[in-house]
């Protein structure tokens, strides 16, 4: 089914200077668990084209730090020397220490609006979003702290939804949202979970 691009989120982005209308996603699930603060170390997986990287970066301020890694290369617009900003082309997955994304503890939190470059066939769509996030979770032990926070994005299936059932337990408490920017036709949601346990 077609949609609109140039919809009121997309055109509030713009007028707003982010780079992406999935701005308003994190927007959301930030201000309705209360996410991201001043100081906090952020690492942003997938982070192109940048909207989510420009959000956090405002949030934990100019003591905080926002780690972003995309196979894709630098997005160069979001680099400002007086930031505390680093972005990676990498693969993440095949990051065995954190040296080697110049940090030097895990995380507060890692965010997530990764997704497959879809097909538009749904079975093989949710597979390859699956695929991302049990990678994101088996990921987990090296990049984010004991008491972080996590949040990615999946798109709906049975199997996501039996991975996550298993997965989650790692964590004090967790929560699914699909927020109010997300198109009617997309079949994401987003995973909010806090505090993991060692």
């Amino acid at each position: 089914m077609a949609f609109k691009v140039q919809d009121f989120y997309f055109k509030k982005a713009k007028k707003e200077q982010y780079l992406a209308r999935s701005i308003y996603k994190l927007e959301e699930i930030d201000l309705k668990y209360k996410l991201l603060k001043p100081n906090m170390k952020v690492l942003d997986l997938g982070y192109h084209p940048g909207s989510w990287t420009q959000y956090a970066l405002k949030k934990v301020g100019k003591k905080g730090l926002v780690i972003g890694i995309d196979i894709k290369p630098v997005q160069q617009s979001l680099l400002n020397p007086i930031d505390p900003l680093i972005l990676l082309q990498m693969d993440a997955f095949e990051v065995t220490a954190l040296s080697q994304i110049q940090a030097n503890e895990p995380f507060d939190i890692l965010i997530s609006d990764m997704a497959p470059n879809t097909t538009g066939n749904k079975t093989v769509d949710q597979f390859g979003s699956l695929n991302l996030v049990e990678k994101v979770f088996q990921i987990l032990p090296l990049f984010l702290k004991n008491g972080g926070t996590l949040v990615i994005k999946v798109f709906e299936s049975h199997e996501a939804q039996v991975f996550l059932k298993q997965e989650l337990k790692k964590f004090e408490e967790s929560h699914y949202l699909r927020p109010k920017s997300t198109r009617e036709q997309s079949k994401e949601f987003f995973v909010i979970a806090k505090g993991l346990k060692a």
